[in-house]
């Protein structure tokens, strides 16, 4: 069965349960990947045709999902603005403190509502089969259902016994390792282990390794299809890139974009509304909504601001 790394446990109870709410953390600071982030969050950073909320939208949107919560602590007001366009629309909860992965699932329990959610990173670009996710948990009863990429045993954040229940997290070990996998930043939470967040934590550290500890099932599901991150200013340009291939473009000019005759351009992204001027090749480049470029440029990030940011 895809979606599931084993055989189903015993006290399965049934595949058909229903995700109708998400949780999108966006309240991260993003300081690995300034000075971009001194302009936009880094959920809010274009990736090609839009954004890593957008793109998360879309997918949740597609799911079936029909309620999602943002929280949000850097630059909250980026945010109201970029809405519109999504494919389903947020609620936004602020934090004037950061309250981490877990607290923040649990300072938004109102808004989700109640059964079990779909946590995903604000900044992570994933492409994944959410029903076999979906299908994973169910199937399982687990309290936790994470999507991985499967790798060795003894390689990534997770291992993994021979059933595909997580048996490793922060080198802390439960059990025999069969295999590992990398955690892309998507998972499903029980009613069971929400009920147990703190106020204030990270949900590996605070929620997930107290809930191996006590002998609760957590699995994995390799449903990822492809998996992008945007931590760095080298890594953000590479994922454009990749959008750039997927959607099968050699480049891409946005809506009321203007380039000048003299320039070329290649495995490029100009934003909407932006320009780029001068005269030569524009090349590995991502032009910001609004920016203003000037050619020959390579390997470069230019904001709605005019900064202009190299890869190293």
């Amino acid at each position: 069965m895809r979606g599931y790394l084993g055989p189903v446990p015993s006290q399965s109870p049934s595949a058909s349960g229903a995700i109708a709410a998400a949780m999108v953390l966006c309240a991260g600071l993003g300081t690995r990947l300034r000075p971009l982030t001194e302009e936009l969050p880094k959920p809010l950073v274009p990736v090609g045709d839009t954004t890593p909320l957008g793109h998360i939208a879309a997918a949740l949107g597609a799911f079936g999902v029909h309620k999602m919560v943002v929280n949000t602590h850097h630059l909250p007001e980026a945010f109201a603005p970029c809405l519109g366009g999504l494919a389903l629309r947020p609620a936004l909860l602020h934090e004037p403190e950061i309250l981490g992965t877990a607290g923040g699932v649990a300072n938004a329990a109102p808004a989700l509502g109640p059964g079990a959610v779909l946590v995903w990173n604000g900044d992570a670009l994933v492409d994944l089969d959410l029903h076999g996710l979906r299908r994973a948990h169910f199937l399982a009863g687990a309290a936790a259902t994470l999507a991985v990429v499967p790798r060795e045993a003894g390689q990534g954040r997770v291992g993994l016994d021979s059933a595909g229940r997580i048996v490793r997290m922060r080198a802390t070990s439960f059990g025999k390792e069969h295999a590992g996998a990398d955690f892309v930043g998507v998972q499903i939470l029980s009613p069971s282990l929400r009920a147990e967040l703190p106020v204030q934590g990270c949900l590996v550290e605070h929620a997930y390794l107290p809930a191996l500890a006590a002998g609760e099932l957590l699995v994995a599901a390799p449903v990822v299809t492809s998996w992008s991150e945007i931590g760095t200013i080298e890594s953000y340009l590479a994922a454009n890139l990749i959008w750039l291939e997927r959607a099968g473009r050699s480049c891409f000019v946005g809506k009321g974009a203007s380039v000048s005759a003299g320039v070329r351009i290649e495995q490029s992204i100009v934003g909407a509304g932006a320009r780029v001027e001068g005269s030569g090749l524009l090349r590995g480049c991502v032009v910001w909504p609004g920016g203003r470029a000037g050619a020959p440029l390579r390997d470069a990030v230019v904001t709605a601001a005019g900064r202009v940011v190299q890869a190293p």
